[in-house]
């Protein structure tokens, strides 16, 4: 356990908080929690619905960082049981359940990508499947006997659904009675989460008073607002920046955003103290710093979080010689194709586009082009048997040779 006082975890450890339910249970648990000298049981509970994790996942488990850095034991629960069902929050129709083996297999990739940001060897990690699979269905009605309907209907998701007379599946609400069962499984005295997560959070509190246990503390994140600036950060609306992607994809989407998301992005997507991001941003404010400047130093510190100070410094040497010098990159990923070889097929194989579909729309939206001239047809034919630079948006190239 760290030995800083509990005044001085709280001041650390709710910076950039949303909020937090309630702050004077928080400050009680600290004070206990260095009386005793044990830690707080923090849980996060992740349920891998797609594959990656993107900033926005990375706003909260930042945030679980510096908990585990203070001392504090650190659970994530991956949702192999409640993933399956899906999480209806925000939703404005029913979820599509995934498969075992589809949560399984997100389940795994979350598992390596967490630890960018978690210290593998202090972080427990469980499946709520170890508890939740094992009820039985006297045990699911004893849990939901514990909630009305018009609670349930409290959720603005659900009220709304309703109200707009869109089907809301019975098994929909039992997700948060799941989610908060897992607080009683695993005793937790703190739940994390982002601010559309607030009603679940309260869900554990709710069960664990009717399980007579000590109600955890609700702690919420703000949502981080994606590239485009207008909506949360989503891969499905494709304004998202991913934790895993490479240096020069993050460097280059995080100077795309609007110079007035730059405030949002210091605060919740690097390391940087308060004081540092203040006085970056007072800079800004009183015209000694250039906003291009802060928003290189911003891209800077997001890619050395997961790649490094190097792939930082290389990052940004690469940016400039692609956008301020209009320069290709020195270097590209190289392909060989035997003619004739179907440009959506290129892409998708090259990792230009994640998908057919994605192909289709970039070249559709005059966003490819081949040796600088725009590709105009989504069945274009590559024949020529030479060399040929691919440039899809402002940041990825390939070098395609045709034989």
């Amino acid at each position: 356990m760290s030995v800083m006082s509990a005044a001085e975890q709280y001041k650390i450890l709710t910076e950039n908080a949303a909020e937090i339910i309630t702050e004077d249970e928080f400050k009680k648990k600290l004070k206990k929690s260095v009386a005793e000298n044990k830690p707080l049981r923090c849980k996060l509970g992740i349920d891998p619905s797609a594959p990656d994790l993107h900033l926005g996942h990375a706003v909260v488990l930042h945030k679980l960082r510096q908990f585990q850095e203070l001392g504090h034991h650190i659970i994530i629960i991956l949702g192999d049981f409640t993933g399956r069902l899906g999480d209806p929050t925000g939703r404005s129709e029913m979820r599509k359940q995934l498969s075992e083996e589809e949560v399984l297999e997100n389940a795994r990739t979350y598992q390596d990508q967490i630890f960018n940001i978690l210290d593998k060897d202090k972080t427990e990690m469980v499946f709520n499947s170890e508890w939740l699979a094992k009820l039985n269905f006297a045990d699911v009605i004893e849990l939901a006997s514990t909630l009305t309907v018009a609670r349930m209907m409290e959720r603005e998701d659900f009220s709304k659904r309703y109200r707009e007379n869109t089907a809301i599946g019975i098994h929909e609400f039992f997700y948060p009675l799941m989610q908060g069962y897992d607080s009683i499984a695993i005793k937790a005295d703190i739940e994390f989460g982002a601010t559309e997560q607030k009603f679940n959070l309260l869900m554990g509190r709710h069960l664990q008073r009717e399980y007579n246990h000590e109600p955890q503390i609700a702690f919420t994140m703000p949502i981080l607002v994606g590239t485009d600036g207008k909506q949360k950060m989503s891969k499905s609306l494709g304004n998202y920046i991913g934790i895993t992607e490479a240096p020069d994809q993050i460097y280059g989407k995080v100077m795309s955003i609007a110079d007035d998301q730059m405030a949002e992005y210091y605060h919740l997507a690097t390391s940087l103290t308060t004081e540092e991001v203040n006085s970056i941003l007072e800079s800004v404010k009183n015209n000694s710093l250039h906003p291009r400047d802060a928003k290189m130093r911003l891209a800077r510190e997001i890619v050395s979080l997961y790649h490094g100070k190097r792939a930082a410094e290389e990052a940004e040497v690469q940016f400039k010689q692609v956008f301020q010098k209009r320069e290709m990159p020195s270097e590209m990923d190289s392909y060989q194709y035997t003619a004739p070889a179907g440009i959506i097929k290129v892409m998708v194989d090259s990792g230009l586009a994640s998908s057919k579909s994605e192909a289709r729309r970039l070249v559709e939206q005059n966003g490819v082009k081949i040796d600088g001239k725009t590709v105009d047809s989504i069945d274009l034919e590559l024949t020529e048997k030479k060399e040929q630079i691919i440039q899809v948006g402002k940041r990825k190239f390939a070098r395609i040779l045709i034989s």
